[in-house]
C-alpha cells in the first residue's frame, strides 16, 4: 500500500471528522462523548497553523489518517512543547500508516524548533503505546482516572520525546 502523506486542506475534513467520530463512538482514545459535527471540527481545523500542522495521509487516494501537533499550554514559557495527536481509520489500524504519519510528523516538530512533544494516551492502548515507544516518546506520568467514558473510569498516560533543540 503507497501512502502520500500532505499537509491536509478544508476538503479533507470529511473523511477526517468520519474518522474522529468512528473514534468516539467506539474508543477511550478521546475524551469527547458525542459525534461532532462538520462545523465543530471546521472550527478546530482552522486552528492550525504553520507552526502547528495538521497532516493526512492518503491510501489510493482516500484519506486514513491524520495527525497534529497542538500548543501544550497557552502560557508563553510552554511556546517550544507540543501535543501529538493521531488517529488512523479502523480499518487501517496495524498497517504502518500511524508509524508513516509518526515520521512525518516528528520530523516537522524538529525543523520547526520544538523542544519536546507530549502524547496523552488513554491507558489500555497498547497499539497507541507501542507506536510512541518506538519513536522513542517515554512514559512521563500517569493521572489516574480522568476521563469517564463508557461507562468506566480512564488513566491517561503522558508520554514525552525530547527532540533535543535548544529553546
Amino acid at each position: 500500500m503507497l501512502l502520500q502523506i500532505r499537509e491536509a486542506v478544508l476538503d479533507d475534513l470529511p473523511a477526517m471528522l468520519a474518522i474522529y467520530n468512528h473514534a468516539i463512538a467506539h474508543l477511550a482514545a478521546t475524551f469527547d462523548l458525542e459525534p461532532q459535527s462538520l462545523a465543530q471540527r471546521e472550527v478546530w481545523f482552522h486552528k492550525h497553523t504553520e507552526a502547528h500542522p495538521l497532516l493526512v495521509v492518503e491510501a489510493d487516494g482516500q484519506v486514513v489518517g491524520y495527525c497534529c501537533l497542538s500548543p501544550f499550554r497557552e502560557k508563553p514559557a510552554y511556546s517550544k512543547t507540543v501535543e501529538l495527536s493521531v488517529y488512523i481509520d479502523a480499518q487501517q489500524r496495524g498497517c504502518g500508516v500511524g508509524t508513516a504519519l509518526m515520521s512525518d510528523i516528528l520530523q516537522r516538530a524538529e525543523q520547526l524548533g520544538y523542544h519536546t512533544v507530549i502524547s496523552g494516551i488513554t491507558g489500555g492502548n497498547e497499539a497507541s503505546v507501542r507506536l510512541h515507544e518506538k519513536f522513542g516518546f517515554t512514559l512521563a506520568g500517569k493521572f489516574r482516572e480522568v476521563g469517564f467514558k463508557f461507562g468506566e473510569w480512564h488513566d491517561v498516560h503522558f508520554y514525552q520525546l525530547m527532540l533535543g533543540k535548544e529553546a
